[in-house]
């Protein structure tokens, strides 16, 4: 088997994930041993844990759904790297595990992230009844939430696990039988996705702000989640290539990449633009607390994400020729990556701790033992098959794909 078609994952590669893995171990162990008698810093833990989790979560997810489309939408150019976000999507368990420990410390009253699980708010006669978290109680509430979790994790693994199964057995021999059972499959899951995507943005991220509520708020968070997926994908696609991998892929995909980086920052600044302003228009104080908090508590992050995600991109990328380059395409999607990682800390830090938290080292050093777990897992995942399959009945449109 030629270079190109097997992914070698290198000690050099693993020490890397492990190192990083190290360091977020060591940085989550520092924070428990300064948490005891501080509870601003156990916020920090939980709220570190969960934006991880999250956020890898969607970048996992996205990568799923990016291949369904793709299926559903006859796509031939992205077979050649093909490979990659079904690698990225085998992150989805663990970052189940993540959002299990968040469930568990719900249950065990070991953490405040969703005040609406506060005892007595729904209690009319209790002195901390809540009327409007009272009136959402038929879907805030501990059981029901317990329930909706493990059936987005059932779903998702299920459908990455049998898109996955079908690609692999591609390698065996050409047969139209697993491309048909993949389009079923991806029809399936696009309608599942569209449905748990927008609850799951309700359910981990809204629900922290349990008085508040924005109409647009799922398709904001896959606008987030699609851009840091599509520049996890540019980031390893270059990366393999450096390493001799993935010749067939040129810079004619790289490109297709680099236009979907672009399109969905705009869309992303679109959806941020129009969720501020109807709410700075409407002026209704249930929903304007939002914005006031970020903007008063954590002024420079509020304007770094909207900078970082919109102003980057559209200057760096509005050229064709911009995003034929490696380098520039590389660098942008490092920036954007970490601009969309902000922008979820800045949607769940302020109200899961009241603005009692600071962004520091503790952040920065969990973040980096998830990107290595992830790294890790993915990588993996690539030594499992060939990076390219070459059976795929769209994979000569791919290798000739011209833009």
């Amino acid at each position: 088997m030629n270079l190109s078609d097997q992914f070698q994952f290198k000690a050099g590669e693993r020490k890397a994930a492990f190192v990083l893995m190290g360091i977020g171990a060591l940085t989550l162990l520092i924070g428990i041993l300064v948490a005891m008698g501080n509870h601003h810093w156990a916020d920090k833990i939980w709220i570190s844990i969960l934006v991880n989790s999250v956020f890898f979560l969607g970048i996992a997810l996205c990568g799923l759904f990016f291949i369904a489309a793709n299926f559903i939408g006859f796509g031939g150019w992205y077979v050649a790297i093909k490979r990659i976000p079904e690698a990225m999507s085998m992150f989805i368990p663990y970052a189940g595990i993540g959002m299990l420990v968040i469930l568990i410390g719900l249950w065990a009253h070991w953490h405040h992230l969703y005040h609406w699980a506060a005892d007595g708010l729904t209690d009319p006669n209790s002195n901390y009844y809540d009327y409007i978290i009272a009136g959402k109680v038929a879907y805030l509430n501990k059981p029901f939430f317990t329930l909706r979790m493990i059936a987005y994790f059932a779903l998702w693994i299920f459908f990455a696990n049998q898109l996955r199964k079908i690609s692999l057995k591609e390698d065996l021999g050409r047969s139209m039988e697993g491309y048909r059972k993949s389009k079923v499959y991806s029809a399936i899951f696009l309608i599942i996705f569209g449905i748990t995507s927008s609850m799951m943005s309700w359910d981990f991220i809204m629900s922290i702000d349990s008085h508040w509520y924005s109409t647009l708020f799922g398709w904001y968070n896959f606008a987030s989640l699609f851009v840091a997926s599509i520049a996890v994908m540019i980031l390893i696609t270059i990366y393999l290539k450096s390493q001799g991998y993935l010749k067939q892929v040129t810079t004619e995909h790289l490109h297709d990449l680099g236009k979907f980086l672009f399109a969905f920052s705009v869309f992303w600044t679109y959806l941020w633009f129009s969720q501020f302003m109807l709410i700075w228009y409407a002026n209704m104080g249930e929903s304007t607390i939002y914005f006031r908090q970020r903007l008063d508590q954590y002024p420079f992050l509020f304007y770094s994400v909207l900078l970082i995600n919109f102003l980057v991109p559209f200057f760096a990328l509005l050229t064709r020729q911009s995003k034929r380059q490696q380098g520039t395409l590389a660098t942008i999607a490092i920036i954007l990556l970490f601009g969309h990682w902000l922008d979820y800390y800045l949607m769940i830090a302020p109200g899961a701790s009241g603005g009692g938290v600071t962004f520091g080292f503790f952040e920065l050093g969990m973040t980096l033992g998830f990107l290595g777990l992830f790294i890790y897992v993915v990588f993996r995942a690539l030594t499992k098959a060939r990076l390219v399959p070459v059976n795929h009945p769209f994979y000569k449109e791919s290798i000739e794909h011209h833009t």
